[in-house]
């Protein structure tokens, strides 16, 4: 065999080989693409290749702080009207609050126990569930059902309410909606300003609370991670001795012990929002541990007075600050709300604050501050590209600035990432039939 032949001879069986391997190769990432459509593979694979999808964004796009305002931080003056003396008897209709009024408002704490609370409390927790990836929400809210004797799990809450496994955020509106409208024959209500004394009253009174707080990660998502986050807490007993609360932790365990200043540490970047659901019969207790809090006006006027009070006390304090905007924000009072935002944001919020709370969002639009509005809802979708708030807002952004093609993208990718979403069907009605 002369060279020329056996060097055609090694290259056809090279081609043999390579051809072999590329063959191979395809069939094996196509098995693998078929393995993963398994549900119970996929149960067990999706999150990590999302884990590992999100390090490497964090890699090629470096993950930095909350965008700061381009303003200076500055005080704001509040002004409220008087509230009501009496325990109103029914929930009021959300009316917007003048602003002209300079009158102080007064500092009524909710009715006071007629009897001193039991020094200790554990009611049952008769349905701790593991959460699923990202379903802490679901989770959480399945357990204060099941409570009650309600059948069913965090999947038949989830599959209505956040249908994609990889949303990350479910909203206390969102709970109170699925509790209101399957489990009908319980009562279901959620304010803000809570505080330690207001669990208590609701624990002694066997009626768990479900409040979101802070959570910290154990390991980095990306590089220069601050491992914060949310997560739901359903409160079930306390204990005075020891100064503890026992919650359920879909995450970590149940019956778990935090201590009382802990739970209001990390109650309260989320303005110490919690949710009620009780038995009808126990309506009139609700009403009476509420106090004037029992209606939801009053409760957002006690909640500006309190956020108040923390800035007072800790002018730097940022989540006082995110606080006071998001209760401006319900009365409709949107550029005292964007000031408000602009410390908060001046002082430092967390990489995820945006991944759980949308209030800027709402205040900027509203206010005409859509170069605001853009930056943070970009700077949301770095974190977390399928929040379909961020989306959503983000579309609106688009929208202002003459993007129309770009604003029916987002409102898409919105609807593909919640189907139910239902504000990102109105956009999408709305810039289309323009």
């Amino acid at each position: 065999m002369t060279y020329l032949e056996l060097m055609d001879t090694i290259w056809a069986m090279s081609k043999k080989l390579i051809g072999r391997s590329i063959l191979f190769g395809v069939a094996a990432v196509s098995m693998g693409l078929l393995l993963y459509q398994v549900p119970a593979i996929n149960q067990r694979l999706s999150w990590r290749l999302d884990i590992a999808m999100t390090y490497l964004r964090g890699v090629i796009n470096p993950v930095e702080a909350l965008p700061t305002p381009k303003v200076e931080s500055h005080s704001i003056s509040i002004t409220a009207t008087p509230l009501p003396t009496a325990i109103p008897t029914a929930t009021a209709t959300k009316v917007a609050i003048p602003t002209n009024d300079s009158t102080n408002i007064p500092t009524p704490s909710p009715t006071a126990s007629a009897t001193p609370l039991p020094e200790k409390i554990d009611l049952e927790a008769k349905g701790w569930e593991q959460q699923d990836w990202n379903n802490c929400g679901p989770a959480a809210l399945s357990g204060y059902l099941l409570f009650y004797g309600w059948e069913g799990n965090q999947f038949d809450i989830s599959n209505l309410i956040k249908p994609v496994r990889q949303d990350r955020n479910v909203n206390m509106e969102e709970l109170a909606h699925f509790a209101r409208n399957y489990a009908g024959w319980l009562n279901t209500q959620y304010r803000v300003g809570g505080d330690i004394d207001l669990l208590k009253q609701f624990v002694a009174a066997e009626i768990p609370v479900l409040i979101e707080a802070s959570f910290f990660f154990e390991g980095a998502y990306w590089p220069n991670d601050d491992l914060w986050a949310a997560h739901y807490l359903l409160i079930t007993g306390y204990d005075e001795a020891r100064g503890t609360f026992t919650v359920q932790d879909t995450y970590r365990g149940p019956d778990r012990e935090l201590e009382y200043a802990t739970v209001d540490e990390y109650w309260q970047p989320f303005n110490r929002l919690y949710m009620l659901i009780y038995l009808p019969h126990q309506e009139e207790t609700v009403q009476k541990i509420l106090g004037l809090a029992w209606d939801e006006q009053v409760n957002r006027e006690l909640a500006i007075e309190a956020a108040q009070a923390e800035i007072d006390a800790n002018p730097e304090d940022a989540y006082a600050w995110f606080n006071l905007g998001t209760n401006l924000l319900w009365f409709e009072r949107y550029e005292e709300a964007a000031q408000a935002y602009d410390n908060a944001r001046t002082y430092g919020l967390p990489q995820r604050m945006l991944r759980y709370q949308f209030g800027p969002f709402f205040a900027y639009f509203h206010s005409g501050r859509n170069d605001d509005l853009l930056t943070l809802t970009g700077y949301a979708l770095q974190r977390t590209p399928n929040s379909e708030e961020a989306l959503l807002w983000h579309g609106w952004g688009l929208y202002r600035s003459g993007d129309i093609n770009g604003a029916v993208a987002e409102f898409n990718a919105a609807l593909e990432a919640n189907r139910f979403y239902l504000d990102a069907q109105y956009a999408l009605d709305f810039v289309l039939n323009q």
